[in-house]
């Protein structure tokens, strides 16, 4: 599903318009960006849960000639599943 997929989703499923869909959805991620950029964690019950965890600077291989290059630090953002989410799928 891609995000005009989404917004279609969206709009049936609440009954709305898609550009109040689309606004929706716009607003949802940028609150969550902003609030994962000040290092906070946004949880919704049952869905899952978005966080920030520091990745530690390692050496790595270059797969064409197996040179050594060193991988810089970094944030990265990690997504857990929450149960009702994960019962769902299976």
């Amino acid at each position: 599903m891609n995000k005009a997929q989404l917004i279609d989703a969206m709009a049936e499923g609440a009954g709305i318009s898609k550009a109040a869909a689309k606004s929706a959805l716009e607003a949802f991620v940028g609150a969550t960006e902003s609030t994962l950029k000040a290092g906070g964690r946004v949880s919704l019950v049952g869905f899952g849960s978005f966080s920030v965890s520091q990745r530690n600077a390692r050496t790595g291989r270059n797969p064409q000639t197996g040179a050594e290059i060193q991988i810089a630090a970094k944030n990265v953002v990690k997504f857990k599943a929450g149960s009702e989410l994960s019962g769902s799928v299976n």
